[in-house]
């Protein structure tokens, strides 16, 4: 029997296999080595909190304990929270409140962290018109305001778990709350409000007295600002998707996205807005802030179920020290998303609502807001919406009237254009030449028809910009839609259909329908207006597609969104129809368009530059083919 050997190549077959178990022995070794680290220091951060928590409530205690002499509880406190000790034995070391207000906000500011425990608005209902219930951006724990300080006797202490003492103040009709978290009679941290009369804007002053031999200022006090943001609206997936993260980065207005998780490290932020639809909390700074972190979580993964918070923002801000001291002037806006309110204030925090960019943001700011600004000054949302659609459109209606007359000149060529294709079918060089040629003589732009419609899609576009962010048609009604800044809903499905939604609303229905007639009317005059060109799809076909995809596609997209957007829609695409008919019966006119045609042929033609320029190069391009045929 021939005694079998292994060759070279089973040798190194089984070598890499043994290779490749021990590659793959090691890496998940070196994984569960990894997880059991990160176990074990996320046990030891736990551990580490928990020890915070347990000495943060045996202050507490000792601080409400009324058992004890003040001096064996100022020794207590001395040991956890060193000079700030003095503090905690004060009378205002309790949990107590001070509210400030005006005729627009309700502040409620906790003794315990000084900061706002509760933000109402006013003005502004809950959900609905008539719901009762008052718009409140900070209730019931949803807002951490927190100043982590570390001091020269290596504690890490936190604003949060500590108490200021409030003194209330006014200077004319602005009223001043000074919380004070004190390290002697005259050693403090400060937190300052000035709620002025009439105003959302908090004047809000974050500074340090004396406490240059207390804190360790070779480090940052880190600012920490989170805000778990309530659900205002009707449909909470259509809010959740305006609210994100607005920043001020280096004189640039930006934002985080919209992601499930978002997060970002600022160079040099100026401030830090927490956007929801139609309201907005923003922390202002005098002092560009530097390495500011921010983040957005998005909290709704099922609109059905998820229905009272939608994102999840925090923000950290060191706070750097000058002379051992801090000292930062800040600004604190509660109030609503209004471009109008916001652009007062002159400190770019109007670019917060989200208009557009470049030219598309210009056109709301220059002609969308004020003029819808000015109609809804003297008559209802729902009229105004409608005039101002009409005023737009006769604005742009000399504009459409280019694109029709454009459209019937190519109608009347289309038999030449049709004549020349089939002269020239096996040579499309020569064809393109001739057609140029026929367009030259006829005095006829290819072109003309498509610049039109170019310079109307800005003004489209704006429109979807402006109607969502228009605060002003929040819970105002017209018709059947009981708010226009929501959907318009007449029936309520019992299932849900993907994409659509499970309500119907009828002014979707009605703009689907109104596009649907105008592409109908449209669509021959566009076909018969551009012919067949080799190589190229078939308009014709796509135009017949194109009648049926857009009125489903309006359905869709609009099912959910505004109602005032989808009444602009519907007024728009019913006033260009209008606009149609009567450019078609009173102004354009097939025979005398053919005869005009027929004149221009007549007359003798310069060529522009353009003209020559591109008849030069097709002529080469021809020259060029003939040579190489030979």
């Amino acid at each position: 029997m021939e005694e079998k050997k292994f060759d070279k190549n089973s040798i190194i077959g089984f070598a890499l296999i043994f290779i490749i178990i021990m590659w793959i022995f090691y890496n998940n070794q070196q994984s569960e080595q990894k997880k059991l680290a990160e176990k074990a220091k996320q046990e030891k951060i736990d551990k580490a909190n928990k020890k915070k928590e347990v000495a943060t409530k045996e202050v507490l205690a000792t601080v409400v304990d009324s058992t004890v002499s003040d001096t064996v509880k100022l020794q207590k406190l001395a040991g956890a929270l060193g000079s700030f000790a003095y503090s905690a034995t004060l009378p205002s070391a309790k949990e107590g409140f001070t509210t400030i207000e005006n005729d627009l906000v309700k502040l409620t500011i906790a003794n315990k962290g000084g900061y706002i425990s509760e933000a109402t608005l006013k003005n502004y209902k809950k959900f609905e018109k008539n719901s009762g219930q008052l718009v409140e951006l900070i209730k019931n724990n949803n807002a951490n305001f927190n100043l982590e300080l570390q001091t020269k006797d290596n504690r890490v202490l936190n604003t949060k778990d500590l108490f200021f003492e409030p003194t209330l103040t006014k200077n004319g009709e602005d009223q001043i709350l000074s919380m004070k978290l004190k390290a002697g009679a005259n050693e403090f941290l400060e937190y300052k409000y000035v709620l002025k009369a009439k105003d959302y804007m908090l004047d809000f002053d974050v500074r340090s007295q004396g406490l240059s031999k207390v804190l360790n200022s070779s480090k940052t006090a880190d600012l920490q600002w989170d805000l778990k943001t309530y659900r205002n609206e009707k449909s909470i997936a259509y809010e959740n998707r305006y609210a994100e993260v607005y920043f001020e980065n280096d004189d640039k207005v930006d934002y985080a996205g919209t992601g499930k998780q978002e997060d970002e490290t600022l160079e040099k932020a100026t401030f830090i807005a927490y956007k929801q639809h139609f309201f907005t909390s923003i922390l202002l700074s005098q002092t560009p802030i530097e390495n500011v972190k921010i983040s957005s979580t998005d909290l709704v993964n099922d609109d059905k179920i998820d229905t009272v918070f939608t994102k999840q923002f925090k923000s950290t801000l060191p706070l750097a020290f000058k002379n051992g001291e801090l000292d930062y002037k800040m600004n604190w806006y509660l109030g609503p998303t209004d471009y109008k309110i916001l652009n007062e204030y002159k400190k770019n925090i109007e670019d917060i609502v989200p208009l557009g960019w470049g030219i598309f943001g210009w056109i709301n700011k220059l002609i969308f807001i004020p003029l819808f600004g000015f109609l809804s000054s003297f008559m209802g949302l729902g009229i105004a919406i409608i005039v101002f659609t009409i005023l737009i459109k006769i604005a742009m209606s000399p504009i459409t009237f280019k694109s029709f007359l454009s459209q019937a000149k190519m109608k009347v060529l289309r038999p030449e254009i049709t004549e020349l294709g089939e002269k020239f079918a096996k040579d499309p060089m020569k064809k393109q030449q001739e057609t140029m040629k026929l367009y030259n003589k006829a005095g006829v732009n290819p072109m003309a028809g498509c610049i039109p419609a170019l310079i109307q899609l800005p003004f489209m576009y704006a429109s979807f910009q402006f109607f969502p962010s228009a605060i002003e048609l929040r819970q105002k009604g017209f018709l059947w839609a009981d708010d226009l800044s929501s959907f318009d809903q007449i029936f309520k499905l019992p299932f849900n259909i993907p994409l659509y939604g499970d309500h119907v609303s009828l002014f979707p229905i009605l703009a689907a329908i109104a596009i649907f007639f105008y592409m109908k009317m449209t669509s021959g005059d566009q076909a018969m207006a551009q012919p067949q060109q080799e190589g190229m799809p078939d308009m014709a076909k796509i135009m017949k597609i194109m009648i049926y995809l857009s009125p489903i596609m309006m359905l869709i997209f609009f099912n959910s969104y505004g109602s005032g957007l989808s009444l602009y829609n519907f007024i728009s695409n019913l006033i260009t129809i209008g606009i149609m008919l009567v450019i078609k019966k009173y102004f354009i006119d097939s025979d005398k368009i053919h005869a005009q045609i027929q004149e221009n042929k007549a007359k003798p033609k310069t060529e522009s530059k353009f003209q020559k320029k591109m008849r030069e190069m097709m002529e080469q391009a021809e020259e060029q083919k003939k040579l190489n045929k030979k």
